[in-house]
């Protein structure tokens, strides 16, 4: 397993994490079994916004006794008092339903409280009372860190103003970021302005939605008339700058199995640059650092490059540092063309290094 820092703390979280929305259909033992499956295999990093509460006693049971291993994403917001998820603004309610959430985790503490689900900006005015409850409770160790879960850039935005968030959970695949499908709220440009402020801002992205609910997957239901798989799904979700790691609803172990397959997958099976070959003409000329161009003939890595050259524009004061200890650097570049060529999004990269040469002196 491979382990991304979180920017603000020291918790060092799974590229591959598990959704829970249809885990509950299992039943106990499978849900127990899975969860047992997932540590062993070295995933730590868990969503509770779950599609009923029927995973919540068996995780809690299997947790008992190693509680350390598992970070833990809790809703506030998410109501599972009636054994079905609901939503709620409502802070009554909320304290009602994270108090049992805890009881039935077996646990005193919550890694990542989440103000759930706030879509629009009427949501996140509402959810004042639930973030001061939220800051309270991390006042008093009870919640490490505080998140977010959004479809829309625009609301994450104006919460990202408020300098409280640690980690973002949002929506991140082909279809969404490049406005197909039921919740591709905004355009590509502004999708990745907003992961490039969380990468700049110390906030950690956990992608839900990968697949576009497995739409993607299948060529009948996909937004683009050709499938992807999850593993190119998956690799495409990494890639974006803040995100530490993707969070894929599993039902049962053998699912489960099938995703523990990425880490084991060719640079070929998760290579997602045929995408370049069903967008929209409003993404071309946008580097979306998928390395296709690659190998580089003078051995420049062209897709870091653009990205710490993209994230140093939008603020972050590290990408600056990154980018000098690379082992060849824009200035390095030949112009021979070779990435010109192979880029499936008809970026000018030959163009580009001269640019981001003039930008960092080298």
């Amino acid at each position: 397993m491979e382990y991304r820092k979180l920017p603000h703390g020291e918790e060092r979280i799974s590229i591959l994490g598990i959704g829970t929305s249809t885990l509950g259909q299992a039943g106990e033992k499978e849900i127990a079994a899975t969860m047992e499956l997932a540590l062993e295999k070295g995933i730590n990093y868990f969503d509770l916004a779950a599609g009923d509460a029927a995973v919540f006693i068996p995780f809690g049971r299997v947790l008992s006794g190693c509680r350390e291993k598992a970070y833990l994403q809790v809703h506030f917001g998410a109501d599972y008092r009636s054994g079905k998820y609901g939503w709620t603004t409502n802070l009554d309610a909320i304290k009602r339903s994270v108090d049992w959430q805890l009881k039935a985790l077996q646990t005193d503490y919550i890694d990542f409280g989440f103000l759930h689900c706030l879509d629009e900006l009427e949501d996140l005015e509402k959810s004042k009372g639930t973030l001061e409850y939220i800051l309270r409770l991390q006042k008093e160790g009870i919640v490490h860190h505080i998140g977010m879960s959004s479809h829309t850039p625009e609301v994450v935005q104006k919460a990202l103003d408020l300098k409280v968030l640690d980690m973002l959970m949002f929506s991140i695949n082909p279809a969404y970021d490049y406005r197909h499908g039921e919740y591709a709220i905004g355009s590509a440009g502004e999708r990745m302005a907003l992961y490039r402020r969380c990468a700049a801002e110390g906030v950690g992205i956990s992608v839900m939605k990968a697949f576009s609910g497995g739409q993607l997957l299948d060529g009948k239901t996909s937004p683009f008339g050709s499938p992807l798989t999850a593993y190119q799904c998956i690799q495409y979700a990494l890639d974006k700058p803040g995100v530490l790691t993707v969070l894929p609803g599993v039902r049962d172990r053998a699912e489960l199995t099938n995703l523990l397959g990425f880490l084991s997958a060719s640079p070929e099976e998760k290579d997602y640059s045929i995408i370049g070959t069903f967008t929209p003409k409003e993404i071309t000329g946008a580097c979306v650092y998928c390395n296709h161009c690659q190998p580089c003939p003078a051995g420049l890595n062209v897709g870091l490059i653009n990205k710490y050259y993209d994230l140093s524009n939008a603020g972050d004061g590290l990408a600056r540092d990154h980018y000098a200890h690379l082992e060849k650097h824009a200035s390095d570049c030949v112009q021979c063309g070779h990435c010109d060529a192979r880029c499936p999004f008809h970026v000018a990269q030959s163009n580009r290094m001269t640019e981001i040469s003039a930008y960092f002196g080298y």
